[in-house]
């Protein structure tokens, strides 16, 4: 057979073979129960998910079930939990360390009940709790001889004086005796007998001051006791008076008491309970009658108050088959509801602890709890009050009202209490019609240990396991049941449901914050932190993040119901039990916590968090939620937190399979290595939970699901490596494709991965090839490979440009063709990709290529395809020469930058277009070449060129070309071509203007030939355009040129008119009129003479106002220069001679004083130019002249 391809599973852990060994012993026994419920039943329970988990506690209590010993009753009160033994030892514990404070032997018999003072014990404060437990630690236990020599010692350490150990705890028993102790002072101890079973006992809460109790058992009278004191022994009959003082108090020399007993009622049967309320200020018992409700003397507003002891309630028992035997049997459950210390349904601490203040207006009522057989009940004890309305004056008493009953027909109440403020916690003894009959009181009453109940002969049948139930007050009792979860407590064959107690306590979340009174804990982690960070310690090695379990015990069984499920069974010898020092995180952790104690047990139940939630959704294969719910919540899987659990036993679900391969990550994936990051460890199990969840989805032939998980969880190139081949080898293509990883990942993902998928849509689906390249980063595969593969499939010969794809001509090979260059340009190799864009004909792509890498002289040989990249041949002859202009620009433009750069020749560009024909791109070649000035400059690199290449075209030839296709195409070029270039045959050019009948153009060539009375002519015979005719004559100036021009005119009448306005001055008009033919009929003449008079007369009226204003000037130029003539002019000649008067010196003279001083050996110098004079003033009259007066 072959094996499952999605199996990785690694050589199987050491701690799965305890995890086999205990899956076999939990069938086992799972065999044995009695099956209830459907297998759709059995289904369903599987789908729902439990409220609390459990841990057990058992070991952590060895010394409760040494010597065989079992328990027999048990209080829990704020952080101290008292055991009472069928040995009749008393062991008290401190919470949640679980350190044993004290154990003392106080019975010869079964403790039956406990209680304690003051109730509930207050928490103290958070220094003193850290000094109590350095004290703890740092002083040996005081071992102190209260019993006989046979008796076990007792052990009481040195604790400090806190308000949670000034606490009395008291003790009945079977044997008849109620002992009081106190935790702190070993002297402080009562003991007294009654001589007949007491089965419960109470404090009073003012215990301190009045020394006062309740009991009551067998004899059916509830007795107070006040007045003991401390160190005595007592009797309430003068006849077992000698019998307790022979005990181990009278062994230490205690006298007797001075108690005093009153019955405050009797007759009713033997009493079960004893219950004080919270406020001291009522009692509440049960009897075979029912439940009794008494006033007590706390709280009155005088000592000797009349309502003192005074009942006021009763409920009647339930009544049906078998009461009337088995209402002593079926112990009664009373517990006052403690409203300070109560959590919200959905887990919230409502109040932080502490006696609620008393605010003003009535009470609130007192609420009371029983559970006695198969029925609850929910009492209100409201206070009394003053008289209102007619009962003005007088004193009501207090009153009891049942608010809520609630029936159960299958079960027997072992226990109960309030789980939230909505939620009932009730421990159910199963008892159906099959179930085992009830073994005899008085025989269960005396013996000292439950195996007793097993001497009523052959017939009884084992029990079944108790259920812990929550029960939602508010619903109807069809749906009320909320959660039920079998517990599978050591022996629980063999008991009965007066073995079981519950008890339920709420640690604050201050004090569990800071909670120091944790015993072996500190070490224990320590030690645990070293030496428990192990890939099979902290998650094993099946999917999950639970670890090894506490105790193979602990293991959950489902029960057969519809909601249930079960802590595991105890067979006292299974593999994996739990060290004493692997102390339940859940156990420090706040919130509600209920413990459950049988004879060979103590579990401890709380509610679930979201770790456990993770752990549930793992163990049912719930791995989408389980992987979403980590992802939210990543530090649900942290180092501390993973090693924690493992202390803890797994809450009640299905046992987890790891056989179906999900373990495919290796320990050491899932080992945290020291100093790791929470979140590394989070991720690391978000990947481990997202394999199994892809693994599930392809199980179920869930592709495409499998496929997006995979792009959603995976998060390694090596899971995707994996994945990757896995899909690919069930050719699942299709699904994985869109969701690998298109960014690099660290350590990169292998290139064979994107080489390999892109290989198979090559050969099978090009259009999804393209979109792939699209999204695929090309440094993500080697682009060589895919090239060449391409490159294959090309040259094959299965995909052509004629071949049909979808409809559409060579759809595939354009894919192949493009993505193969657009490969080529990520790989460096530009020019192999720009022969791809050139058989494309992707002019965009082309261009983009040249400009970016400069490969102009790549398509220097194909210059007729590079400009036809927007154009084909049957467009070319449809196309005008704009359009043509548009589809070509950018080509054109990079053709004549290369050719002006020297990177193209025009001449190879010549010769290959009109080798093709493509006389219209030459032309917008050649005139964009010559309007941006590139073609003197190739004119002088051609007549620098080589022979071969020189002659193949000259400067003359490609001029004539130029006027051939400005002629053609662009003839407002053509002229301006012609006026300022050389570069042209004049005969040549003169037959194309010719040819095409250009006139202006031949006109301007027969001007520069000088053959103007021919182009005068053309003017006046071709065009008939007089003002051109004139404008010509006036550029040639040229009298025989005028000359022909008017006797040309002289016989018409509108060249005459012509000439008359607009020749100007350019010729005597007396002349031109005297031509005019007499009777010659022109008309405007009029108009013609007048305007040329009028110029004329301008002209005239222009020349006077010139002659004036040069008159003016030279009138005024004359007065100057007479002007300085007539002024003198100072001379000075040498350095010597008498100062000269100065009366006409100006700044400029002063200014220049210094500078002719500074000259040596000058004569003089003249002060009108400054002009240094020699000895005889040649210079100076150089300058000016004769006239110059010196």
């Amino acid at each position: 057979m072959e094996s499952d391809p999605l199996d990785e599973r690694p050589p199987q852990h050491p701690s799965a073979t305890s995890r086999s060994r205990h899956d076999a012993n939990h069938a086992k026994l799972q065999q044995e129960r009695d099956a209830t419920g459907s297998e759709d039943e059995e289904e369903d329970s599987e789908d729902e998910e439990p409220q609390l988990k459990y841990s057990r506690l058992t070991e952590l209590l060895g010394n409760v079930y040494r010597n065989g010993d079992a328990t027999s009753s048990s209080l829990l009160s704020g952080d101290k939990m008292i055991v009472g033994t069928h040995n009749g030892n008393v062991h008290v514990f401190a919470t949640p360390s679980f350190d044993l404070l004290m154990s003392y032997h106080a019975h010869s018999a079964s403790v039956m009940a406990i209680s304690l003072c003051p109730f509930p014990i207050p928490a103290p404060a958070p220094a003193v709790e850290q000094h109590e437990v350095g004290e703890r630690r740092r002083t040996a236990a005081s071992v102190t001889n209260l019993a006989s020599s046979a008796a076990p010692a007792s052990r009481r350490p040195i604790l400090p004086p806190t308000s949670s150990n000034q606490i009395y705890i008291a003790t009945s028993s079977l044997d008849g005796n109620v002992c009081v102790a106190s935790l702190m002072d070993g002297k402080d101890v009562q003991l007294r007998s009654f001589g007949r079973p007491i089965q419960s006992v109470a404090l009073s809460p003012d215990f301190r001051s009045d020394r006062s109790y309740l009991s009551g058992g067998l004899a059916g009278k509830l007795i107070l006791t006040a007045g003991g004191k401390a160190g005595t022994t007592s009797s309430a009959s003068s006849t077992v008076l000698p019998a307790a003082s022979s005990g181990w108090l009278a062994s230490l020399g205690l006298a007797s008491s001075n108690a005093k007993d009153t019955v405050l009622h009797a007759g009713e049967g033997a009493i079960s309970t004893i219950k004080w309320s919270l406020t001291g200020r009522y009692v509440a018992w049960a009897n075979e009658r029912g439940i009794k409700m008494m006033r007590s003397n706390i709280g009155h507003d005088s000592p000797n108050s009349d309502a003192a002891w005074k009942r006021f309630g009763h409920v009647d028992r339930p009544t049906g088959a078998g009461w009337e035997e088995m209402s002593n049997v079926w112990k009664c459950r009373v517990e006052w509801v403690d409203e300070d210390r109560l959590e919200s349904d959905d887990g919230v601490i409502e109040k932080a602890g502490g006696r609620t203040q008393k605010l003003t207006g009535p009470s609130p009522p007192e609420r009371l709890l029983v559970g006695w057989g198969g029925t609850v009940w929910i009492i209100h004890v409201h206070p009394g009050r003053a008289g209102v309305g007619i009962d003005v004056g007088e004193r009501i008493g207090a009153r009891a009202e049942i608010v809520t009953i609630k029936r159960f027909e299958d079960c027997v109440v072992a226990g109960l209490s309030l789980f939230s403020s909505g939620i009932l916690a009730i421990l159910a003894f199963i008892t159906e019609e099959t179930d085992t009959e009830e073994p005899d009181p008085v025989k269960l009453q005396a013996g000292p240990h439950p195996a007793a109940s097993m001497a009523q002969g052959p017939h009884r049948r084992h029990a079944q396991q108790p259920e812990l139930r929550l029960v939602d007050l508010e619903s109807p009792d069809e749906e009320a049941i909320k959660s039920t979860d079998s517990l599978s407590v050591g022996r629980y064959q063999s008991l009965t449901s007066a073995d079981y107690h519950l008890g339920t306590v709420l640690t604050l979340p201050d004090r569990a914050a800071n909670s120091t009174q944790r015993g072996r804990f500190d070490v224990v982690t320590e030690g645990f932190l070293v030496a428990g960070q192990t890939a099979a310690r902290l998650f094993g090695p099946a999917i999950g993040m639970r670890g090894t379990d506490v105790a193979a015990d602990a293991t959950p069984t489902p029960r057969s119901s519809t909601k249930s499920t079960s802590t595991g069974p105890n067979t006292g010898n299974d593999v994996g039990r739990p060290s004493k020092a692997l102390l339940p995180a859940a156990a420090a952790a706040p919130g509600m916590k209920i413990y459950i104690h049988s004879p060979y047990d103590c579990i401890l139940a709380v509610r679930r968090d979201l770790r456990d939630h993770l752990d549930w959704l793992v163990e049912e294969e719930k791995y989408s939620d389980a992987w979403e719910l980590l992802n939210e919540n990543p530090d649900l899987v942290s180092a501390a937190r993973g090693i924690v659990h493992l202390s803890s036993p797994p809450t009640p679900t299905k046992a987890a399979s790891g056989s179906d391969g999900l373990d495919s990550e290796v320990a050491s994936i899932m080992t945290p290595p020291r100093g790791h990051a929470v979140f590394s460890v989070a991720e690391k199990e978000k990947r481990r939970l997202g394999d199994a969840w892809i693994k599930q989805l392809i199980r179920a032939k869930d592709w495409s699901g499998a496929a997006a998980v995979c792009g959603k969880v995976l998060g390694t190139s090596s899971r995707w490596e994996h994945w990757v081949w896995m899909f690919t080898q069930a050719d699942r293509f299709e699904e994985i494709t869109p969701y690998i990883p298109t960014t690099k990942m660290h350590p990169p993902l292998p290139s064979l991965v994107y080489e390999y998928v892109l290989g198979h849509y090559i050969s099978r689906d090009r259009p999804k090839l393209k979109e792939l390249l699209a999204m695929w980063p090309p440094d993500l595969f080697d682009i060589r490979t895919v090239t060449d593969a391409m490159e294959v499939k090309l040259k094959s010969g299965s995909v052509r440009q004629d071949t049909v794809e979808g409809g559409e001509t060579g759809r595939d090979w354009r894919i192949l063709t493009e993505a193969m260059a657009d490969l080529l340009v990520a790989d460096g190799r530009p020019r192999e990709a720009l022969e791809r864009y050139m058989l494309l004909q992707d002019a965009d792509a082309v261009i983009m290529l040249i400009r970016k890498y400069g490969l102009l002289d790549a398509i220097a040989d194909d210059v007729a395809g590079f400009l036809m990249l927007r154009t084909s041949a049957d467009q070319l002859d449809q196309m005008s020469i704009p359009e043509l202009e548009d589809a070509t620009s950018e080509a054109i433009l990079l053709l004549v930058d290369g050719t002006i750069q020297g990177i193209v020749r025009p001449f190879k560009v010549i010769t290959q277009l009109e080798k093709k024909g493509l006389r219209p791109f030459l032309f917008l070649y050649l005139r964009d070449l010559w309007l941006g000035g590139g073609i003197a400059d190739e004119f002088g690199q051609a007549e620098s060129a080589p022979l071969g290449e020189s002659r193949s075209v000259n400067p003359t030839t490609l001029g004539d070309t130029i006027v051939q296709l400005f002629a053609e195409y662009d003839r407002p070029l053509l002229l301006r071509f012609l006026q300022q270039s050389q570069s042209y045959t004049f005969e040549q050019a003169c037959i194309v203007c010719e040819d095409k009948e250009y006139i202006p153009e031949l006109v301007y060539l027969l001007s520069k030939t000088g053959q103007t009375k021919r182009a005068l002519f053309l003017i006046i015979d071709k065009l008939g355009d007089v003002s051109q005719a004139i404008l010509f004559t006036k550029s040639q100036n040229d009298a025989e040129l005028w000359a022909d021009l008017l006797d040309y005119s002289m016989d018409k009448p509108r060249f005459i008119r012509g000439l008359l306005e607009e020749v100007g001055t350019s010729i005597d008009p007396v002349s031109l009129v005297r031509r005019i033919p007499e009777g010659l009929e022109i008309e405007g003449l009029r108009s013609g003479l007048s305007k040329i008079l009028k110029e004329y007369e301008l002209q005239y009226s222009i020349s006077q106002g010139v002659a004036k204003i040069l008159r003016t000037e030279v009138l005024g130029g004359i007065e100057t220069s007479r002007m300085r003539q007539r002024r003198g002019i100072k001379i000075n000649v040498g350095s010597a001679g008498p100062a000269v008067r100065e009366p006409h010196r100006d700044a400029h003279s002063k200014g220049v004083e210094e500078e002719r001083r500074g000259h040596q050996g000058a004569t003089g110098r003249c002060s009108a130019c400054q002009e240094v004079l020699d000895e005889r003033g040649s210079r100076l009259r150089a300058r000016i002249g004769s006239k110059t007066t010196y």
